[in-house]
């Protein structure tokens, strides 16, 4: 996808530097903003600290419109905790964290950085979801925190897409979800994963690019898989 500017949050994180690297090889006259909890500088943004986000659109304001974002981050586990398999398991501060990090966090990317997005043409904001987000289709139950975070996180892209499309009626607000990853978030959980289907990120990045290439308008508001198949509410 040619742009004149995208944005790629978490682009420390596995996927998002994939994504980001593609960006640079598709177009080396683009400029990709990189935005990350580890990154240092102008770089640093922390999706807990909404002041640090808010500095971070301030300095994409200052040059040509973002006709890409994706908000690729996210949290499964940390330190001693990790997904609830039982009504046991849950707790108020690992919720919190959960939803702080995979709801809260992209909201707040959208609220500073949806409208710097050009009134014209067909640009795209995407945010990494998941398939265990989807209502309809969770036929396992567990995972509570990261299951109800990641629906969340699809109600307000539906909602970011009504809000966005008062501004642009071709603008495109979308969730990816890209399989299984070879990253530090799925490492944990590898073992039941088909064969073929743990993807390395550059891999995971083209086909995510490949996704956003093939998106339509109508296709604003909804969640896709790495393989374009649309993912139900």
């Amino acid at each position: 996808m040619s742009a004149a500017s995208a944005v790629v949050i978490g682009a420390s994180g596995g996927i998002g530097g994939a994504f980001a690297d593609a960006l640079d090889e598709e177009d080396s006259h683009a400029r990709v903003w990189r935005f990350g909890r580890s990154l240092a500088g102008d770089g640093h943004l922390d999706l807990t600290d909404e002041a640090s986000i808010e500095a971070a659109a301030a300095r994409v304001a200052s040059g040509p419109a973002p006709s890409l974002m994706l908000v690729a981050t996210g949290i499964l586990e940390e330190g001693e905790r990790g997904p609830e398999k039982a009504l046991r398991d849950l707790d108020p501060d690992w919720l919190a964290r959960v939803f702080a990090i995979n709801t809260i966090g992209p909201a707040l990317v959208a609220k500073h950085f949806l409208p710097l997005m050009p009134r014209t043409g067909t640009p795209v904001f995407a945010a990494l979801s998941a398939r265990v987000g989807s209502i309809t289709d969770n036929r396992l139950g567990g995972w509570h925190g990261y299951r109800a975070s990641k629906a969340a996180l699809n109600m307000l892209i539906r909602n970011f897409a009504i809000d966005a499309a008062r501004r642009n009626d071709r603008s495109i607000v979308v969730g990816l979800h890209p399989g299984t990853v070879d990253t530090k978030l799925s490492e944990p959980f590898r073992g039941t994963v088909a064969p073929g289907k743990l993807f390395a990120p550059d891999r995971a990045a083209l086909q995510l690019l490949d996704v956003i290439e093939a998106l339509k308008p109508g296709d604003s508001g909804k969640c896709f898989a790495w393989d374009g198949a649309e993912i139900p509410a």
